[in-house]
């Protein structure tokens, strides 16, 4: 066995996988050119795939490896949350040095072994290679009862807005890890939406299978600019409340150690890389939201508009624009 198809078969061990013959939704998996799926009835297969690039979205002197094996199955999972799937497969392209492929590569695949297991999601397939640094492609395959998908695009005038969790979380995390608090049990409570963020699969597949949700989007590159994306794809308007944002509190010690002041707002707002879903309800079917998964995390912000603008409210009742101002790879 040559030193790639060693580091295939750790990966292969190492990771929830379909191998072989067989299977409930597979016909071949693992161990042939090429995998095959079975044709489900009355389903339809939710496909998406994402980049994780070390320089780009990790570090790693500063993100534990079994961060980046987390984090890169999970941040790809989110766009199948947001299209309201349930995850099934995952297809994974791997690259990195040589070096890295005893003690790193093992951490690397605890964390995402970690990830798939809460997921519910297997290994197909993929590639792996050599590269002077860590590059990761995930394909993300989910199912989704015939016809019941979220999209971007279903908001209307008068929708109400909602989203999960609080927002900001991953950002201040962000800033921790930066300055080489990644690994610090202390910071752990501030750090973990950053390095291990959770996914509100349960959430996207309630609000599909009920025909809650008119329209829906992870949360990813941040509010002001998922926000955006959501509204752009109606061709519609929104007005949030400022006050009505659930924003994540910097706590003094946080501030101290980071030897500045942090805007809960701006975090909120701008931060991304919380996974949270952010999306819009018919004001009829909004009671509804009782029995959905996480209730007591779900905030209404605010309103869709006829408007082809986005307004942003504050405490003073004074509005601005809200532009987009998360990430954006090619922003200089």
């Amino acid at each position: 066995m040559g030193p790639e198809d060693a580091v295939i078969d750790k990966v292969v061990r190492a990771l929830p996988s379909a191998v072989g013959r067989g299977g409930e939704q597979f016909r071949l998996g693992i161990g042939d050119d090429a995998a095959i799926l079975k044709q489900a009835r009355g389903l339809d297969w939710v496909v998406s795939c994402d980049a994780f690039l070390e320089g780009v979205h990790f570090l790693s002197r500063t993100h534990p490896a079994s961060s980046v094996g987390y984090k890169s199955l999970a941040r790809a999972t989110s766009d199948l949350a947001a299209m309201g799937a349930e995850p099934r497969f995952f297809l994974l392209t791997l690259a990195l040095p040589a070096k890295q492929t005893v003690r790193w590569l093992d951490d690397f695949l605890w964390g995402m072994a970690r990830a798939a297991h809460e997921l519910g999601i297997r290994l197909l397939g993929g590639d792996t290679t050599s590269n002077d640094k860590v590059s990761l492609n995930v394909t993300v395959i989910g199912q989704i009862a015939g016809g019941r998908m979220l999209t971007r695009s279903g908001a209307r005038p008068g929708d109400l807005i909602y989203v999960s969790g609080r927002l900001g979380a991953a950002k201040l995390g962000l800033d921790l890890v930066l300055i080489g608090l990644g690994r610090s049990r202390a910071y752990h409570p501030f750090t973990q939406q950053h390095l291990y963020p959770r996914i509100q699969v349960n959430l996207g597949r309630w609000l599909s299978l009920n025909r809650i949700a008119s329209s829906a989007i992870d949360i990813s590159d941040g509010f002001s600019t998922d926000l955006n994306r959501l509204i752009r794809a109606a061709g519609v308007g929104a007005i949030i409340q400022s006050e009505r944002i659930p924003k994540t509190a910097v706590p003094s010690k946080v501030a101290t150690r980071l030897e500045r002041s942090l805007d809960p707002l701006e975090m909120a707002l701008h931060g991304g890389d919380d996974y949270e879903l952010l999306f819009t309800v018919p004001s009829g079917r909004a009671k509804r939201l009782s029995s959905a998964p996480g209730r007591q995390k779900l905030t209404c912000i605010g309103e869709v508009t006829q408007s082809r603008r986005i307004l942003l409210v504050g405490k003073s009742g004074k509005t601005r624009p809200l532009k987009p101002r998360g990430w954006d790879s090619f922003r200089d």
